[in-house]
Formats: structure tokens, sequence, C-alpha cells
């Protein structure tokens, strides 16, 4: 009797923790994208030039980028809990001040504050699922969370372009920053960091190892594992160049260079992120059962290299054909989430949270540094819009070819930890 309590208490923690952790994912997904649905309002409402915007949907991405590290030090020290409700009530404030800003500089803070707050979610989410869950399942529930946080993605590109044309769009990113202050509520009233904390078994087994003493020297053994870093650099290829074109620059491209209406270029991205979304699922999914991490990866990879023909070339396709470039993006470029469980796989059990975060880093670190990027190149250019984004697109899709090149030199770990072993080796 008293191991059918536990085991029932086990699964609706687990459950509890993953849902919340989950629902502030979410919100970290729909501010990241948001502003390429609401460029053409931030422009009229500040006057606000093309570089201008790149730095606004940016300073999300600059600290989101320079917190990665220390979010995974802290989630493997402190605890998700702790973090999470901290980094809630952060963006739940910036949310409110982005609202509500007079001018670009308050507006500039409010996105900053709102990069600096979510940035412990994805990595916060990531320890959970690593406590909670069996190695073999990792994948798996990654992906479901991919899934669920791209609805927040989605939520921030067509939704978000009609609803500003309903309502003000001041009044739903101050909705947003109330929601997130009550998320931050209900993860710290009932979150618990892993089933130890609770009384109750792990799914490992004994607890991990910590094998290093504090957080400089699990960083510095994170850091000098040479198998860690062909995984950072795809996710600075890939998922930056990605994030630089679905956050900010694939409407603007679709409206000012291929004439598209606003509406229809937000459901391109709307698209595009769905079929992300689900992909990350089935991707997720097949590694797991697969014991197979790299063909996958890889395969995709190169799917998402290819996607950025039609955008490099500057064709105007039907919209059939339109939408189907974009879908096949969403899908391509979801191996790259395969990235975090090799992280994790390859590095000590303990420091799951450190080695997912640095990882992490490099997609940011590569948004940040790409959607201003891509802001300057088009206010140097000429009376040729659609020219000036073919130049933009072509910059982005050769960063993504050095992520794919990156990606073939990530170790396979056949979805186990394999960092002992390849120690000994």
């Amino acid at each position: 009797m008293r191991q059918d309590l536990d085991s029932k208490r086990y699964f609706r923690l687990r459950r509890t923790a993953y849902g919340l952790g989950a629902a502030a994912f979410v919100l970290a997904f729909f501010h990241r994208v948001a502003p390429g649905a609401i460029a053409a309002d931030l422009r009229d409402a500040y006057s606000a030039s093309a570089t201008t915007l790149g730095f606004v949907a940016a300073l999300y991405f600059y600290p989101y980028a320079a917190m990665q590290l220390p979010s995974g030090v802290l989630a493997d020290s402190v605890g998700p809990r702790k973090l999470f409700t901290a980094g809630s009530i952060v963006a739940g404030a910036g949310s409110l001040l982005f609202a509500y800003a007079p001018g670009v500089a308050w507006l500039l803070a409010g996105r900053a504050l709102v990069g600096l707050g979510v940035a412990v979610a994805f990595v916060s989410v990531l320890k959970l699922i690593a406590s909670w869950y069996r190695d073999a399942e990792f994948a798996t529930w990654v992906g479901v969370l991919m899934l669920i946080g791209n609805l927040g993605g989605m939520l921030g590109a067509y939704p978000l372009a009609w609803l500003a044309q309903i309502v003000s769009w001041r009044l739903v990113f101050a909705a947003a920053g109330a929601i997130s202050l009550l998320v931050g509520l209900a993860i710290w009233l009932w979150v618990r960091d892993s089933p130890g904390e609770a009384g109750l078994p792990s799914p490992h087994g004994a607890p991990a190892a910590r094998d290093h003493a504090g957080w400089w020297a699990g960083l510095r053994m994170v850091a000098a594992n040479p198998r860690t870093w062909p995984a950072c650099v795809m996710h600075f290829g890939l998922i930056g160049s990605y994030l630089t074109f679905a956050g900010l620059w694939a409407v603007p491209y679709l409206t000012d260079g291929l004439g598209l209406t606003r509406t229809s270029a937000s459901l391109h991205v709307t698209v595009m992120i769905v079929a992300f979304a689900f992909a990350c699922l089935v991707v997720g999914t097949a590694s797991d059962r697969m014991r197979r991490r790299v063909p996958l990866l890889r395969a995709l990879s190169l799917l998402y290299l290819a996607s950025w023909l039609p955008w490099v070339m500057g064709w105007n396709l039907p919209a059939s054909l339109s939408v189907l470039a974009f879908v096949l993006m969403g899908i391509g470029i979801a191996g790259a989430s395969l990235a975090w469980a090799l992280a994790k796989e390859l590095n000590p059990p303990a420091l799951a949270g450190t080695a997912t975060s640095v990882v992490n880093t490099g997609g940011f670190l590569g948004t940040a540094l790409f959607q201003p990027l891509v802001g300057w190149v088009l206010d140097l250019g000429g009376a040729n819009a659609l020219d000036d984004y073919r130049r933009a697109a072509l910059l982005l899709a050769l960063i993504a070819a050095g992520g794919v090149a990156a990606a073939f030199l990530v170790r396979e770990t056949h979805c186990r930890n394999v960092y002992a072993e390849l120690r000994t080796t």
C-alpha cells in the first residue's frame, strides 16, 4: 500500500514539475519570436529603423545567451525551483515594462529583462527531466517540451499579428507579464527539484556522483571536454540562423521583399514553428527508440540547409510551395534538438544542467549577434528590397552551413551516458 502511494505521489510530482516548467517555457518561446509579428507596430510607434528593430529583438538574446552558463551551474547547485521562480518574476516585470515603454530606451530595457528572466527556463526544465525521468526517456520528453514550447512561439507569430490588429499589442504583453508572475508563484509552491527532495527514490537508482568539487570545477570539467563543443558550434550556426529568421526577419522578408500581406507572412512563420514543434516530438521519440542520435541530427541539418535555397534565390513561389518551404525549414531545424541529449550523455550525469547550458549558449549567442547584423546589412542596401533580403538570406545560409559542418563532428552516444567509458579509452 505504501509503495502504491509513493508511486502515485511520484508521478503526480513529476507531472507537476514538468507541466509548470513547460508553461514557463511557453512564455519564453512567445517572447522569443513576438517582435517579428509586431515589427510594423514597433516601427510606427517608435519611428524605428531596421537596425533599431534588430537590436530590440536581439536584446532578448544578449542576456539570454549570457545567462546560459550561470543557469546551468545554478540548476546543478541551488536547483531549478528557486531559479525558475526568480526568473519568472524578472520576466514578468520585463514584459510589463515592454508593454508600457514610453520610448525606445525603456523598450530595450524591458526586452533585456524578459531575456534575463526566461533565460533560466529551458535549462531548468532539462534539469528537471534529467532528475525525474530515465536516460532512455530524455530525448522523448525534450521533444514533448519543444512541441509545447513552440506553441508559445506559434502564439507569438500569426495569432499575435492578428490580435495586435484588434487590441493593443501593449495589452498583450501586459497580460503575458501577469501570467509569468502567476507561473512563478505556482513553481515556488508546487515544484520539487528531484524525487530525493520529496523523499522518493530516483529513477536512476543511487544519486549521481558529483565527481568534482564545486560549481567552478564542474564548469571546467564540461568546458575541458572536447566532445561538448561540436554540439555548441552546431547550435551557433543552426539555431542562431533559424531564430534570427523566424524571430524577426522572415515576416519583413515576405512582406517588403516579396509583397505578401502581413497576415500571410505571419501564417508562414506560424506553420514553420508548428512543423518544428511536431518534428521535435517525432525526432526525440524516434531517436530514443532507435538508440541513435547522430544519423537523424545530420540528415535533418542537411535538409535545413537546403531549405534556405528559395530565400537566397529570392523566388516568389506559389503560396502552396512557399508554405512547404517553411515547413521543410521547420522540420530540418528539429534535428538540432538532439544536441541537448548528446551534451548530457557526453558529460558527467551530475552536470546535466551545465552541459546542456553550454550547448544552449551557442544558439542564443548566435541569434544575439545575427539579428542586428542582418538589420545592418538591410540598412546598407539599395532601392531593391528583395535584393537586400536575398543578401541577408545568403549570410544566414552560410552561417547555417557552418553549423552543418559541426554536426558531422558530434559523437554518437546510443542514448546512454558514455562519459565514464570515453574517459578511460
